[in-house]
């Protein structure tokens, strides 16, 4: 049986649930997303065990500096999401976001050398258990809609708007 470490920040946006390997950040999501998060550490480890603990590895404290303004606090948390190596690529890719900007979709695709696999990143972008770390809420539709996001849209235009995006010009 795996044994996961978990850790609850309080923040502006909702409980956040943080959840590594001992080692490094395997889940990081919304406290109002446990079903989401129990399907996919299911779906991973089939059998763990989640073992409470406050600030494992000081992650809770690099993405509560993030939440307090410190946006380039959470850039070196080692991150292993799992995933297929498509998922992993794309979830990688994210990370070449810079804070305070935004790209589509198709952008996405294009960087990982598959600009027709658009539809395919969106999948995987909803799929992405390390929320904010792997940084899917920077990816917004063609058209600069604010599409998709598992947390929920406010919670992506609240984090965009907390890197300095100017959300008034996304649809």
């Amino acid at each position: 049986m795996t044994k996961l470490l978990v850790d609850t920040i309080n923040s502006q946006i909702g409980h956040i649930l943080i959840v590594t390997d001992s080692e490094h950040l395997c889940m990081l999501d919304f406290a109002a997303c446990e079903a989401r998060i129990m399907n996919l550490l299911q779906k991973r480890y089939q059998r763990f065990d989640l073992i409470a603990i406050t600030n494992p590895q000081g992650f809770s404290q690099q993405v509560q500096a993030y939440l307090a303004g410190d946006l380039q606090s959470i850039d070196n948390i080692p991150a292993n999401p799992g995933g297929t190596p498509f998922q992993q690529q794309v979830w990688s890719a994210l990370r070449t976001i810079p804070p305070g900007t935004t790209i589509s979709y198709r952008e996405l695709a294009t960087r990982i050398g598959k600009p027709a696999a658009y539809r395919a990143v969106g999948m995987a972008n909803s799929q992405n258990p390390v929320a904010i770390v792997l940084p899917c809420h920077r990816v917004v539709g063609t058209n600069g809609s604010l599409t998709g996001y598992a947390g929920g849209i406010e919670r992506k235009r609240w984090l965009l708007q907390h890197e300095g995006v100017d959300c008034s010009k996304l649809k």
